[in-house]
C-alpha cells in the first residue's frame, strides 16, 4: 500500500481496481480528454482497469506515484496527480486532470502542491517538471500557481487527436 497524503479538501491514495468506472467516465469525458497530453477518446472499455493495474505496479517499483484524488467531504473519487519519476536525473514529471463537474474549484493545484511536496520531502528528487498545451491554460496556470517557473515553448511538440500541438514547460527545483 503506498502513502496517503492529506490536503485541505483532499485524501490522495492509490488507485483502486474499484476506481475503474469512475476513471473511465471522468477521464473518457471529451473536454477532460482534449487538453490531456495521454488520455484518449473515446476512452476504450478495460483501459481504465489496465491503466490502474500497471500504475499500481509502477508505484510499488517507484516509477510513477499516481494518486487518486479523493474529495474529503463525500470521498467522491475526482481526478489524478501524478509524478513521473526519472531516478538516474533525480527528477519527475507532474501530471494531473481533473473531472469536468470538479473543474474550477481549485483541486488540481491543491493536489499539485502535496505531489511536489512528497517528491522534494519524501522521494528527495531535485527538480519536478511539467508541460502543457498552450491552448489548456487552466493547466498551465496551475503550475504558476504552486511556484513553478516557465521554462520554454515547444510549438508543434505532440501529436493529440491527428493536430500538432504546442507546449509550454514549467519546472521548479529544491
Amino acid at each position: 500500500m503506498g502513502p496517503r497524503l492529506d490536503t485541505n479538501r483532499l485524501i490522495l491514495r492509490l488507485f483502486e481496481p474499484s476506481d475503474a468506472k469512475t476513471v473511465q467516465s471522468l477521464a473518457g469525458n471529451e473536454e477532460v480528454a482534449r487538453t490531456t497530453l495521454s488520455i484518449p477518446h473515446p476512452y476504450p472499455d478495460g483501459a481504465a482497469e489496465a491503466w490502474i493495474e500497471r500504475i499500481r505496479n509502477a508505484f510499488n517499483n517507484g516509477d510513477i506515484y499516481s494518486f487518486a484524488m479523493v474529495r474529503k467531504t463525500d470521498e467522491v473519487l475526482i481526478g489524478c496527480v501524478s509524478l513521473r519519476v526519472a531516478k538516474s536525473e533525480n527528477q519527475a514529471e507532474l501530471g494531473y486532470w481533473v473531472g469536468h463537474p470538479y473543474w474550477g474549484q481549485g483541486y488540481a493545484t491543491e493536489a499539485a502542491q502535496s505531489v511536489c511536496n512528497f517528491g522534494f520531502t519524501d522521494l528527495n528528487l531535485k527538480r519536478i517538471f511539467a508541460a502543457a498545451m498552450t491552448r489548456n491554460p487552466a493547466s498551465y496556470n496551475v503550475m504558476k500557481k504552486i511556484g513553478m517557473k516557465s521554462e520554454d515553448n515547444f510549438p508543434k511538440q505532440i501529436l493529440k487527436s491527428g493536430v500538432y500541438e504546442d507546449l509550454v514547460h514549467y519546472a521548479l527545483t529544491h
